[in-house]
């Protein structure tokens, strides 16, 4: 048996082919793959070659965010044929240092799918079958689309960033960037009981689906450069920040904006940037980073089943896999698209 695949060769450079696909082994699953999300490093592969350190050395199937329908099952499986999942990407070994210490996100010899970290690359999920371990597939609510399914990876990431955020209830609440993982914050901090919920972006389309999700207010920092400034006052205005854009200007506007002793989670991800030292330590920030999930994959596959979280709004483009090329050029337009997934 083969499949169609999609892989990125170098920067640009995204091909369809073919590859062989073996049986299930014991304990594993074969998925005709149904809707896989172009998540923010996938783009980053193919417009930069890569992020920070982290290079494409070798072809790659990108694609870390998806859901499939159980084709056929290997021994020991009690996933029936017909059953629709999401794919949880992450592999912990189980038995290194941090997973013997439930820290399974720091794992050394951790293979997470679609990610150039390792080499050999672990090679993703952009493909219209996969062979899976069973336990990384959680089956969805029987009422669940397949493009909503494919969101429970996005959403994992932002349940446990609210998890290193502390208390929630109540609290006033900065987002900074509204792409994909900033409108899934929102959605969460509104899930947890925010307060007051403020989200800023340079793109009016990213601002309007971050209202869809939730937000109190939303502001253009591109048409005005100083809107933060009345959250200034006082030393600053919100108790907790999630800033997703990695952008500095919109992390040193987040510093000025926060109170004395907030909370500021790093959830966006870039390279080197200058921050105002000075003003975390004079003020007592707390600055915690964040870094993809664990056991929040099962709670966001809950969550969107029963649409106490709503993903819809951030669906915004479904290609075929054959246009997948187009399907990444669309991803990096901000002022077109959102989450754009490829279907099968």
């Amino acid at each position: 048996m083969r499949t169609s695949v999609a892989r990125l060769y170098q920067k640009g450079d995204l091909r369809i082919e073919t590859a062989a696909v073996a049986a299930p082994g014991p304990g594993e699953v074969l998925l005709k793959m149904a809707a896989a999300g172009i998540c923010g490093s996938d783009l980053h592969y193919y417009q930069d070659g890569g992020f920070g350190p982290v290079r494409v050395r070798e072809p790659i199937i990108p694609g870390h965010e998806a859901s499939g329908t159980v084709s056929q099952a290997g021994e020991g499986v009690d996933l029936k044929a017909g059953t629709l999942v999401a794919v949880n990407p992450s592999q912990p070994c189980g038995h290194c240092e941090y997973c013997e210490k439930n820290m399974p996100i720091h794992c050394l010899e951790m293979r997470f799918m679609g990610s150039a970290m390792r080499l050999p690359h672990e090679q993703g999920m952009f493909r219209e079958w996969l062979v899976v371990p069973a336990k990384q597939c959680f089956a969805v609510g029987v009422a669940t689309p397949a493009a909503e399914a494919a969101c429970s990876e996005p959403l994992s990431v932002c349940l446990h960033a609210a998890s290193r955020a502390g208390e929630i209830t109540g609290k006033r609440v900065l987002v900074t960037g509204a792409g994909p993982i900033g409108a899934l914050m929102v959605a969460v901090a509104s899930y947890h009981g925010a307060g007051e919920i403020v989200v800023t972006d340079l793109a009016d389309a990213a601002l309007d689906r971050a209202k869809a999700m939730g937000a109190s207010r939303t502001i253009n920092v591109s048409k005005n450069a100083q809107a933060l400034a009345e959250f200034e006052a006082g030393k600053g205005y919100f108790d907790l920040v999630f800033e997703c854009s990695a952008a500095a200007p919109a992390i040193r506007g987040a510093i000025a904006a926060i109170r004395p002793r907030g909370t500021i989670v790093q959830v966006g991800v870039t390279g080197d940037v200058p921050i105002p030292l000075n003003a975390i330590v004079g003020k007592e920030l707390q600055l915690h980073g964040t870094q993809r999930f664990h056991e929040e994959f099962a709670t966001a596959v809950d969550l969107i089943s029963s649409r106490k979280i709503d993903v819809r709004p951030i669906i915004s483009h479904s290609l075929p896999l054959e246009q997948a090329a187009a399907a990444f050029i669309l991803a990096g337009d901000r002022s077109a698209a959102c989450k754009v997934q490829l279907t099968f």
